[in-house]
């Protein structure tokens, strides 16, 4: 150990220094681990949004949808769905083509304006079937009415339940209702109800047969597009890539960050001010290190005069000093991760701060530890608690011997 750091020790944990001082260096010590907590947990939570929300989109859509542009139907969709799983190849997992039209659904109680979606339950690539909460994933009700499979939400709104009967009003040829083109108007009884835990989703989504919704809609070999899930997200911009070469107008190739722009912009527009958030808390912990320092070189003024006519140089001096400035900058770093930490994981596993899911999509404050961000933000803090202390230490270096120890 050397003889800076050892004084430098024996000077924080003296308990010779006065209240008043010891006060001072625990507010330097709390401002910066409050700063640091602040930070972490800011990014923790938008970091939380942001995987929630992706892990939601693909789980309930797919990493590529393809569809017509001005939602045009798309021809020949069986033909179709094997040209994309041949230019894929290994990339693709699965390939699913749906239906997605608005309707009316009615219960005896209101109706409701929804977005109607036909799929094959044999290869469909949405998450549906393991998010049923009542009733069972199928679009076989009997033989006289076909099954329809509605969120929660939805179904509490039109106050039904699975085994109950609604009617759904669709346009023929997407074309508005008239005398020679009436609606199709069928019943349908509900044989499951989901919850995505993303209300919105779940208030407007509902699902049925392909064959059932291509008869509804007048289809004939037609889809409204293909949902693509792969093997390895990472390769998406290739696949995607490789998917533009192959289906021209009107194929409309997009992912899920295309998709959901609105929602992982608006993610990224919460992260910027963050640096400058960052900045200025560690800078308010500065200017706390930087005044607690030097009270404690004016307390010390005796005691530098003393280290220095026992030999201690300048380089020593400063040492002491900036090692005192390391100390409290430590200090409150490892507080403000411990913090930052603890209540992470407490609202990681109890859920302690809930959402309204209507509006955030999800039901309560999602949690994303990411230690990359800890360090960067300790390393930071650390380089600035560096900073704040040449300055005292500097002024306690130049203090010379005869005036330290007459200084009272």
């Amino acid at each position: 150990m050397s003889i800076p750091f050892f004084i430098a020790s024996k000077y924080v944990k003296s308990r010779k220094s006065s209240k008043f001082l010891s006060f001072i260096a625990g507010i330097s010590i709390l401002g910066i681990a409050l700063g640091i907590a602040a930070v972490n947990i800011a990014l923790t939570i938008l970091d939380g949004f942001e995987n929630t929300i992706t892990e939601k989109t693909i789980e309930f859509n797919s990493h590529i949808t393809i569809t017509g542009y001005g939602n045009k139907n798309l021809p020949d969709y069986i033909q179709v769905k094997e040209k994309i799983e041949n230019q894929l190849g290994n990339l693709s997992k699965s390939v699913a083509p749906f239906i997605s039209k608005d309707a009316i659904i009615r219960s005896s109680h209101l109706s409701e304006g929804i977005k109607l979606n036909g799929v094959f339950p044999t290869f469909d690539n949405s998450r549906i079937k393991r998010n049923i909460i009542a009733g069972k994933y199928t679009f076989a009700a009997n033989d006289s009415f076909g099954g329809i499979v509605l969120g929660k939400k939805l179904a509490d709104k039109l106050f039904v339940k699975s085994g109950d009967k609604i009617t759904l009003f669709t346009l023929r040829n997407n074309k508005a209702p008239s005398i020679e083109n009436p609606p199709n108007i069928e019943q349908f009884i509900v044989t499951g109800v989901y919850e995505s835990g993303m209300a919105e989703y779940d208030d407007l989504n509902a699902y049925i047969d392909f064959y059932t919704a291509q008869a509804l809609f007048n289809m004939n070999d037609e889809c409204s597009g293909y949902n693509i899930k792969l093997k390895d997200i990472s390769k998406i911009s290739e696949a995607k890539k490789e998917l533009k070469e192959l289906l021209r107008f009107p194929y409309y190739v997009r992912d899920y960050y295309e998709i959901n722009k609105p929602i992982f912009t608006w993610l990224e527009l919460q992260k910027k001010p963050i640096p400058i958030i960052l900045g200025l808390i560690i800078l308010v912990a500065v200017f706390n290190i930087v005044g607690t320092l030097l009270m404690m070189v004016l307390e010390k003024t005796n005691a530098i005069g003393i280290l220095k006519t026992l030999g201690a140089n300048r380089k020593q001096i400063l040492t002491i000093f900036i090692y005192q400035g390391l100390y409290i900058g430590i200090l409150g770093i490892l507080l403000g991760n411990i913090i930052a930490l603890t209540l992470s994981w407490v609202q990681l596993e109890y859920k302690v701060i809930s959402l309204p899911s209507n509006i955030y999509f999800i039901s309560s404050v999602p949690i994303a530890i990411n230690f990359n961000y800890y360090l960067l933000i300790s390393v930071t803090a650390l380089f600035l608690s560096l900073l704040a202390s040449i300055i005292p230490s500097y002024i306690a270096a130049k203090i010379k011997p005869i005036a330290a120890i007459r200084f009272d």
